[in-house]
């Protein structure tokens, strides 16, 4: 039964509120968590738990105390995944009270934990170049993984919109991509030059790695598939050590690369967030500490009275 309403509110997610496929996901997991949870300790309806069972069980969560109720609570959980916690409680119960499935909302009252902002990780400059070299072999394979990285960079791309991004969404000749990104908004970035010629030349080869059933996504597995978000990730990783980056590099390392480049170069602060699909500048605001960082640094390095 618990289960079943899960459901119910994720379909609700998909048609009528349009949230992106990989919050529907998280929100799924920890949902089901929760359920397997109220079921532990004696929740058979959603219409008979109340506020002190949610403060339990996020207390539970915040602790992460090997307390066996059917899953695994090997590591205690950050604010952010805690805040994810609440964010997906919170939205469960309102969807059930409007649909009457419980006469009172037992998460009305519940508050968010403060979440402190982490610095994002951007590479330098000099390490995207090295990322950004052009590839040993003019193969498939690898004009693909140039290409993929290219648009990453130059257009500050979440990994779900590079996965995504279809040959019609390209408009090279004009020099700009239309970008699908957080809850089906529709956003145009522009695309430099550079990036504009790595596509070209894997857009040259692309049919070789076409197949009967290709879909329409741009960038192909060697099975002429769209890529799986663990395989785009393993893929970029593995430029990065190829590259010999002596860090570990995330996909979302080139779009904070992206913005805080632009940042450091000049760029207005509300065009990173529109180019970025930020629904708020405030998320922007985060780069400003990069930039700001990576100055103090400069000065010290350079100024002869640092």
């Amino acid at each position: 039964m618990l289960e079943t309403m899960i459901e119910e509110f994720l379909v609700h997610l998909r048609h009528e509120r349009g949230l992106a496929a990989h919050t529907q996901r998280t929100y799924s997991a920890l949902l089901l968590r929760f359920a397997r949870w109220a079921q532990f300790v004696g929740v058979t309806h959603w219409k008979d738990l109340k506020a002190a069972h949610l403060t339990t069980y996020l207390e539970h969560e915040r602790g992460r105390e090997l307390e066996d109720f059917g899953t695994s609570a090997e590591a205690r959980l950050s604010a952010s995944s805690l805040y994810l916690q609440v964010a997906a409680i919170r939205a469960f119960f309102r969807f059930t009270t409007n649909e009457g499935i419980v006469p009172e909302n037992p998460a009305e009252n519940l508050s968010f934990p403060r979440r402190w902002k982490q610095v994002p990780r951007a590479l330098s400059e000099e390490e995207i170049g090295q990322l950004l070299a052009e590839p040993s072999e003019a193969t498939p394979a690898l004009l693909c993984t140039h290409a993929i990285l290219e648009t990453a960079y130059a257009c500050g791309l979440r990994l779900a919109e590079l996965r995504g991004l279809r040959v019609e969404q390209l408009h090279l000749t004009a020099g700009f991509l239309t970008v699908i990104g957080k809850g089906d908004k529709e956003r145009v970035v522009p695309i430099g030059r550079t990036a504009i010629i790595a596509l070209e030349r894997y857009l040259a080869v692309r049919s070789e790695l076409v197949r009967p059933r290709t879909p329409s996504a741009v960038f192909l597995t060697g099975h002429g598939t769209a890529f799986a978000h663990v395989t785009l990730w393993k893929r970029i990783t593995q430029a990065a050590q190829r590259a010999g980056i002596q860090r570990k590099v995330t996909p979302h390392m080139l779009r904070h690369s992206f913005a805080t480049h632009l940042l450091s170069h000049g760029a207005d602060l509300r065009v990173i967030q529109e180019l970025l699909g930020h629904a708020s500048v405030a998320t922007t605001e985060i780069y400003t500490q990069v930039a700001a960082d990576r100055l103090r640094d400069v000065h010290e390095a350079h100024h002869p009275r640092p």
